[in-house]
């Protein structure tokens, strides 16, 4: 049964976090985690997109990873973040909390951007510093062995700071972003401490880009994708989204994903109440070898509420 748990917890943290073993043996290198509804909400991808909006964005997402297996993922993540009066400098906040297995993380991450105009559109440079924090739990295991000193009640938690940065370019009809989520990576000793060091081959590469097509005022076509390419190990694809949204009448969005490197189908339902308020829900089914596994799929609830908005009903933001 410990066995068992700690397997299971192992290819959650894999999955979840998108963590892998790098080049140095032991390493730990942090990702972000898996998120369905990211393009409503760059900040989780790329600080540069921090005060992109133009008010102050308030963010609230929940999503449960592989719902019909024990132990799985909760994922809960709340940002802010807004442009300042001189609109050229944005500040903001990302926090995530995630649980899985017998491990519990947290993490909490200011972003900084200077925004520079170019023709219709904006440069973004984006800056963040913050920390992870995690703790693994066994208190209620059934062990043989009761003296096991692989699983004390409550391991001493570790924090592990970190930087990243990114650019994003944006206008009415266009968005594209690149970012690197983390730059520092850690390594677990002997002793059972944590290393900080530094590798460029550690590094993760995340690309964003999308357009928005309109064929009336009424029906538009929004395609975009997502590239997350690690250079560990001489490269490595770590996750390829391709995304399509149709948006009717600026109210509703239906649309979908195809995440090709796991297999999976999204489909993202999403409801614009006003130029303020949006609420959408995603589900993700597996439709590769993780569907044998019967896990339920996954799904998202997001909620978006924006203050002070200075853009009218007339001229909707996108991205």
């Amino acid at each position: 049964m410990r066995r068992l748990t700690l397997i299971l917890s192992a290819l959650i943290f894999v999955a979840v976090s998108s963590r892998g073993q790098a080049a140095d043996t032991g390493s730990i290198h942090l990702g972000y985690p898996v998120y369905s509804q990211y393009l409503q909400n760059g900040l989780m991808i790329n600080p540069a997109y921090t005060g992109s909006r133009g008010a102050l964005s308030a963010f609230l997402s929940y999503r449960k990873q592989w719902m019909n297996m024990p132990g799985s993922p909760v994922i809960q993540s709340v940002s802010l973040h807004t442009p300042l009066k001189n609109d050229k400098v944005a500040l903001g906040l990302l926090a995530q909390f995630m649980q899985y297995g017998r491990t519990r993380s947290s993490s909490l991450y200011a972003s900084y951007a200077y925004h520079i105009r170019i023709g219709e559109g904006k440069l973004s440079f984006g800056l963040r510093g913050g920390f992870d924090r995690a703790q693994n739990d066994y208190s209620g295991i059934l062990l043989t062995n009761l003296n096991d000193p692989v699983f004390k009640s409550n391991e001493k938690p570790y924090f592990l700071p970190n930087v990243s940065s990114g650019v994003y370019y944006f206008n009415n009809k266009f968005f594209a972003g690149l970012s690197v989520p983390s730059f520092l990576s850690y390594k677990k000793t002997s002793s059972g401490d944590i290393r900080l060091f530094h590798n460029f081959s550690n590094y993760d590469l995340v690309f964003s880009a999308g357009g928005l097509i309109s064929f009336s005022d009424f029906v538009k076509f929004k395609p975009s994708l997502l590239a997350d390419y690690s250079m560990q190990n001489g490269g490595k694809m770590n996750q390829l989204d391709l995304n399509v949204n149709i948006i009717l009448g600026d109210f509703l969005w239906i649309g979908g994903s195809w995440r090709t490197t796991e297999q999976v189908v999204v489909a993202i339902a999403q409801v614009q109440i006003n130029p303020q308020l949006m609420f959408g829900l995603s589900y993700d089914y597996p439709a590769g070898r993780m569907k044998n596994f019967k896990t339920g799929g996954s799904t998202e609830v997001v909620v978006r509420y924006e203050f002070g908005y200075k853009i009218s009903a007339s001229n909707p933001r996108y991205f």
